[in-house]
């Protein structure tokens, strides 16, 4: 499987995990087939809301109120995105160099490690923080007047769209690096650490998938 797979094969594990049980499937819908109508193997992508076997770059939609990222194929995709609990992740992917985010701001946030993202959630009305652990992702949400202060700061996260995409932080390197992303790829990177944990610290894993990820996100961003 390929490093994006791998990342939304454990982005699955992840948000499953920590989400409630999933709704039955809609009527109508069938197992996993293949196009030949065999049973795909272990390792084959399937859409979560008809069975169908789906290309490993494939759409996704994010169940709200579970924050639970979904991979389509495109016919659910179509037929689900805007509708009810579904809605379609972001698609831009913009790098931050010139952020500003003070040590004293970032210690009031409360998070124990330099690496998280934040989204603003329309189910709960605040912004929440996640961020990486071998559990999978830790939730904390912000103090209203602490993001506030942040956006003063710095204004384009005032255009930063709920739900959909998040605000990536990573203070473990040097320079630090920010960026806004789809939501789904802030999950993939809890995932890919998830995937790689070993022992107490983590390991040369965490640190190896981390900068890989950065690397592949790096491709697809512009700056602001």
């Amino acid at each position: 499987m390929s490093g994006r797979g791998a990342l939304v094969t454990s982005l699955r594990s992840l948000t499953a995990a920590r989400a409630a049980p999933a709704p039955a499937a809609p009527t109508g819908a069938v197992p996993p087939v293949t196009p030949s109508g065999g049973v795909p193997d272990a390792q084959t992508e399937h859409c979560d809301l008809c069975g169908l076997v789906i290309p490993e770059d494939h759409r996704h939609l994010l169940a709200l109120v579970e924050r639970r990222i979904i991979c389509s194929c495109e016919p659910c995709w179509a037929m689900r995105a805007g509708e009810g609990d579904y809605r379609p992740v972001g698609n831009r992917t913009m790098w931050l160099p010139d952020l500003d985010l003070p040590d004293e701001l970032w210690a009031g946030f409360q998070i124990p490690i330099g690496l998280a993202f934040f989204m603003h959630s329309t189910v709960t009305d605040c912004v929440v923080a996640m961020y990486p652990s071998p559990a999978g992702a830790t939730e904390s949400e912000l103090h209203f007047e602490s993001w506030a202060q942040m956006c003063r700061l710095n204004p384009v996260l005032e255009n930063l769209e709920s739900d959909i995409e998040g605000l990536i932080v990573n203070r473990l390197s040097d320079p630090p690096a920010y960026a806004v992303a789809p939501i789904d790829r802030c999950y993939a990177l809890t995932g890919a650490i998830k995937a790689t944990w070993e022992g107490i610290s983590g390991g040369t894993g965490v640190e190896h998938a981390v900068t890989r990820f950065f690397a592949e996100l790096q491709t697809k961003g512009a700056s602001a």
